[in-house]
């Protein structure tokens, strides 16, 4: 049972952390590396009553989990207490480039 009282104490700030954090458990099965760190969250943005919008990309468009990743993310982040609803985008605009990554993502994957 969700406490409506401790939703609504939630500041936009802690919400977005906490939506970030559960992004980070989601893989893309072929890098050892998380979407968040990947780069492949273009936007994330917490609205009025706790929905949140999150716009991202794959690191191509032909990728095999193409299918699976955002909704992976979606169920993630609604997961979340406090959440009430989630819209993940798809978007290869700008494409995906390795420029996206972290500094921790790329020196995971040696690109540094």
């Amino acid at each position: 049972m969700h406490n409506t009282y401790y939703n609504l104490a939630m500041s936009e700030e802690d919400l977005k952390e906490e939506v970030i954090r559960a992004i980070k458990t989601v893989y893309d099965p072929e890098i050892p590396v998380d979407v968040y760190e990947l780069g492949l969250i273009y936007d994330l943005k917490v609205f009025p009553i706790n929905n949140v919008f999150v716009s991202m990309t794959l690191t191509s468009p032909s990728c095999p989990s193409a299918g699976t990743l955002p909704g992976e993310v979606e169920q993630k982040i609604r997961e979340v207490e406090g959440v009430n609803d989630v819209s993940v985008e798809l978007t290869f605009d700008p494409p995906y480039s390795t420029e996206m990554m972290s500094e921790e993502a790329k020196l995971e994957l040696g690109f540094m």
